[in-house]
C-alpha cells in the first residue's frame, strides 16, 4: 500500500544507516506549504474576508515495504509509483526465460520465487513497459544527467542482513528506488518506514554523488526507450 512521507523519526533514520553506502543527511527545505493568495472579496472595499484557505494536502506517494528478498520488485514499483506495475510472478517469469532449467543462476539464488533478482531481470522487466535501464558510469559527474528526461533512479547498494530484530554482521546487495513526486525527489527504499524527502534537483545530485562514493554502489537511470535510443538522458556537455 502507498504511504505519505512521515517525519523521519523511528525506524526511518535507522534504515538509512543500514545501507552500505554512507548515510545521507537530508537538508531541511525552507518554507512550508502555503495557501494560494486570494483575490479581492466581493464588494471591493467592504473589508469582508472569508475563512482562511487550508494548505493543500501532501502529495500521496506510493511506497512498497520490504517483503522477503523482493527489493527489486519494490524498487521497480516505487519508481513507477504503481503497485500493479510489476508482480513477483512477472519477475519470476523473466528469470525463467533468462535461465531455463537452471536451479542456481546468476540471476537469482533460489527457484522459490522469494526474490534476490539481479540487474538482468530488472532490465528485462523495464523493457516490457517500454523503458530501459542505463548504467551510470561513476567516472562521470551526475551533474551531466538530464533529469527532465529521466523517469527515476534505481540504486544497488550493500545492506546489512537481519534475522528478525537481530542485525547480522553480513551484507548483501539491495535495490532502492528514487524518483520525483510533486516537485520533490524521494528516497523510496523499501527498508525505510516511510519515504524520505531528498529535495529539489540540486539536493538529488548531492545525494547521488554521496551514494556513489560508497563501496559497491551502482546507479541505473530509468528512461523511456526513445530517450535511451537518442541518449537524451545526458546533457550536451556530457
Amino acid at each position: 500500500m502507498g504511504s505519505v512521507p512521515g517525519s523521519g523519526k523511528g525506524r526511518g533514520g535507522r534504515g538509512l544507516r543500514e545501507l552500505g553506502c554512507m548515510p545521507w543527511k537530508v537538508s531541511k527545505l525552507k518554507g512550508g506549504g502555503t495557501a494560494a493568495g486570494g483575490g479581492a472579496s466581493e464588494g471591493e472595499g467592504s473589508g469582508a474576508t472569508g475563512p482562511p484557505l487550508s494548505p493543500a494536502p501532501p502529495t500521496a506517494i506510493y511506497h512498497e515495504k520490504q517483503r522477503r528478498e523482493l527489493c527489486a520488485l519494490h524498487a521497480l514499483n516505487n519508481v513507477f509509483q504503481d503497485g500493479a506495475a510489476f508482480s513477483r510472478d512477472t519477475l519470476q517469469d523473466i528469470f525463467q526465460r533468462l535461465s531455463p532449467n537452471t536451479l542456481v543462476t546468476p540471476h537469482k539464488k533460489s527457484m522459490l520465487g522469494n526474490g534476490n533478482y539481479d540487474v538482468n531481470v530488472i532490465m528485462a522487466a523495464l523493457q516490457i513497459r517500454g523503458f530501459e535501464a542505463v548504467w551510470w558510469d561513476k567516472r562521470r559527474d551526475v551533474g551531466s544527467i538530464a533529469l527532465s528526461n529521466v523517469t527515476g533512479f534505481i540504486l544497488n547498494v550493500p545492506s546489512n542482513l537481519r534475522w528478525g530484530p537481530l542485525r547480522l554482521p553480513l551484507k548483501r546487495q539491495h535495490w532502492i528506488g528514487v524518483r520525483e513526486v510533486g516537485g520533490t525527489y524521494y528516497n523510496l527504499d523499501s527498508k525505510l518506514r516511510s519515504p524520505h524527502a531528498i529535495g529539489p534537483p540540486d539536493e538529488l545530485r548531492k545525494f547521488l554523488r554521496h551514494q556513489l562514493r560508497g563501496k559497491n554502489c551502482e546507479l541505473l537511470l530509468v528512461v523511456p526507450e526513445e530517450v535511451d535510443a537518442q541518449q537524451t538522458w545526458r546533457t550536451e556537455s556530457c
